[in-house]
């Protein structure tokens, strides 16, 4: 029951990210947003990390800091940049509906990763999935909620993700999930920081309360709560906790349409439920294989030490 509650949470806060991201954009440029973001909640993540948590106060070592690095691109700087840009051109119920797609990516970069082919539940799984999201955003491409530039860059920041939960279920973390969360945020932040500097349209940004609030929505309840309860997830079972991201969409899709005022149509509902039932298809035989559970991936990498 515990674990189940924590998994709905998390879906609930993961799920608001588009539309509080969609309320900062209003007033600051997405890459500005994105960065004050990383850097704060990186921050605090770290402030209470070594000041407040009982768990180990050391700060990595050797190769973590290259481990982190990596984590770091693949979680924060280039999925959620990419992420805050494309709410610009995609509503905030698909920004949602794309975040239950990872898991289906994470098969496809697992099956490369471990060299090994797709079953045809977990083939038809990632047809069914993509074959839904798609459903659900073509009548927003003709209503312009969304543009192709904009579902290319959330979809790259997908696969980006994808890629970063792969390589987190193959490293044994030796820092605490606190600390792990707070130097991944801020490295991801400090990596981005060039390119929010040079590129971001500082002229127009309002430093308003609309600004701050999003931001401290998605430090607080996004960025620190749900994502210690993801990483809380992903310890217990890597496979069990992508299977929370199928709420996602149901709660994205009300939260933009009652703060949003986003329409909500026939190919909403049949393209959401689309796409998870092709995550029960694929994530159900995923379950039973070997290799896609966490003990498997540490018994290979065992195996190729």
């Amino acid at each position: 029951m515990k674990n189940t509650l924590i998994g709905i949470l998390f879906a609930m806060l993961w799920a608001s990210a588009s539309v509080a991201t969609k309320f900062g954009i209003r007033s600051a440029d997405p890459l500005i947003l994105a960065n004050v973001r990383f850097l704060l909640a990186g921050t605090l993540m770290l402030t209470f990390g070594y000041t407040f948590a009982n768990s180990e106060k050391t700060l990595p070592r050797g190769r973590e800091w290259g481990q982190l690095a990596i984590f770091a691109l693949f979680n924060t700087t280039l999925y959620l940049s990419a992420f805050v840009l494309s709410m610009r051109e995609v509503s905030a119920g698909i920004g949602s509906l794309s975040t239950a797609t990872g898991p289906l990516f994470v098969i496809v970069l697992s099956a490369i990763w471990l060299q090994r082919s797709l079953k045809w539940n977990e083939a038809l799984g990632v047809v069914l999935g993509l074959s839904g999201a798609g459903l659900a955003t073509w009548p927003l491409l003709q209503n312009s909620f969304a543009t192709t530039r904009g579902l290319a860059i959330l979809m790259a920041g997908i696969v980006s993700v994808s890629a970063a939960s792969v390589y987190y279920a193959r490293i044994s973390w030796r820092l605490p999930n606190v600390l792990i969360n707070g130097w991944q945020v801020m490295l991801g932040g400090i990596m981005l920081l060039p390119f929010t500097v040079y590129f971001a349209d500082w002229e127009h940004t309002r430093w308003d309360a609309q600004f701050w609030g999003a931001v401290g929505w998605l430090i607080v309840p996004v960025s620190v709560i749900s994502l210690q309860l993801w990483f809380y997830l992903l310890r217990l079972d890597a496979v069990r906790a992508s299977m929370w991201l199928f709420l996602c969409p149901v709660f994205g899709f009300t939260y933009s349409s009652f703060f949003l005022g986003e329409p909500l149509s026939w190919h909403t509902f049949v393209g959401t439920a689309l796409v998870v039932a092709g995550l029960y298809v694929a994530q159900r035989i995923r379950a039973r294989a070997k290799g896609f559970s966490k003990p498997a991936f540490d018994a290979e990498k065992r195996e190729r030490i």
